[in-house]
């Protein structure tokens, strides 16, 4: 298999050497040990840090759209209302997911390249449509975009919707993610971005106010919520914990909370900054219009004219570079940097930029 030594995709990213070990330790039965029910309770907490909450933290076993389904489908029944705040693939992707599953959704959308806004609309929107969820995407990945949220949070309160469902796959841990004072009831994470950790674990900050249409809903499946609310208490977990996947998050989580986190959010800036002036200077157009605000977890870029997306890849692997390419209709159009979790890293982002312009001179 072909290796890159330079690896820039944003998620799964690089893992850690001590993220690695985790993996190769060998561990009792998770069901069964009291050692695991107090790993588990450590990752919670690391997770409530790097989350701004007190909320409960479920983390459940697969890849973090597992915990986008299951939040969906453990607090919908078909026909509720659910307004989508979309600007990006996973924006809208979310609204088509609550639609799969029964609901009524609304969806106030914006171009790939913007964040939220328009405030007055989904002001309008709220006060008309009176949903139970709204959902939006901080990070939208693809886009390389950052949507604000406390004015979606301060409208949630004002018109009393009961709950706010957000997408923070790919922010978690390497920018501010208020969840208590943006009033968000359902916080989707997922190992595999700025944690750096494999792609095998997905968690989800659960408010009370969530936990009780939890209940109310009482969907059953792989990916419910409602057996791990007292999954702590009762050492009762609803199926075969994964002692490895917990205990990459404690480590990996450990990591960040070591640093600081003021400190990983300014590593994080101060390198995605470094990469868009770069990529400027080399004549090379950012996907995010002026206005809008760019994440410092990725950065997405056009492909420049006179190539297609696929040679230009090959030329960057050739370098040993290998970055991200998009999805929808940013398919083939747009290329994407991962400077997240252990690749917001200058050295690293300054060899991939080294090789980008190499290529793009050559062109």
């Amino acid at each position: 298999m072909e290796t890159y030594p330079i690896p820039m995709v944003p998620g799964p990213v690089r893992v850690p050497p001590e993220v690695l070990a985790a993996l190769q330790v060998d561990y009792g039965s998770g069901d069964l040990e009291r050692e695991f029910l107090d790993l588990y309770n450590q990752v919670e907490a690391n997770l409530q840090q790097l989350c701004a909450t007190r909320n409960r933290i479920v983390v459940q076993t697969g890849e973090g759209m597992l915990a986008l389904w299951g939040a969906l489908k453990s607090t919908l029944r078909p026909g509720e209302r659910v307004l989508a705040l979309a600007t990006g693939v996973f924006g809208y992707g979310i609204a088509e997911m609550a639609r799969a599953i029964g609901a009524e959704v609304k969806i106030i959308g914006l171009p790939y390249d913007a964040t939220l806004n328009n405030w007055e609309e989904i002001e309008a929107a709220i006060h008309e449509f009176k949903p139970k969820m709204i959902t939006a995407v901080h990070c939208e990945t693809p886009s390389g975009t950052l949507n604000p949220l406390a004015e979606v949070g301060r409208l949630k309160a004002k018109y009393g919707v009961p709950l706010l469902y957000v997408d923070a796959v790919s922010s978690i841990g390497g920018t501010p993610v208020e969840v208590d004072a943006w009033g968000i009831d359902l916080a989707l994470g997922g190992s595999q971005k700025v944690l750096s950790a494999p792609p095998m674990m997905a968690f989800v900050a659960v408010s009370e106010a969530a936990w009780e249409i939890i209940e109310q809903v009482d969907y059953v499946g792989y990916d419910a919520l409602k057996p791990f609310r007292h999954a702590q208490t009762r050492f009762e977990f609803p199926y075969t914990p994964n002692w490895h996947g917990v205990a990459s998050l404690k480590v990996a989580s450990d990591l960040l909370l070591q640093e600081g986190l003021a400190n990983v959010f300014a590593r994080h800036e101060q390198v995605a900054a470094y990469c868009r002036q770069r990529l400027q200077a080399l004549g090379l157009r950012l996907l995010p219009r002026p206005e809008a605000i760019p994440s410092p977890t990725v950065t997405a870029v056009y492909v420049p004219e006179g190539i297609a997306w696929p040679d230009l890849d090959a030329r960057f692997r050739q370098h040993g570079l290998v970055v991200g390419g998009s999805y929808g209709p940013l398919a083939g159009k747009v290329f994407r940097l991962g400077h997240m979790g252990s690749q917001a890293d200058m050295r690293l982002v300054t060899q991939a930029l080294d090789v980008i312009e190499h290529v793009v001179r050559a062109l």
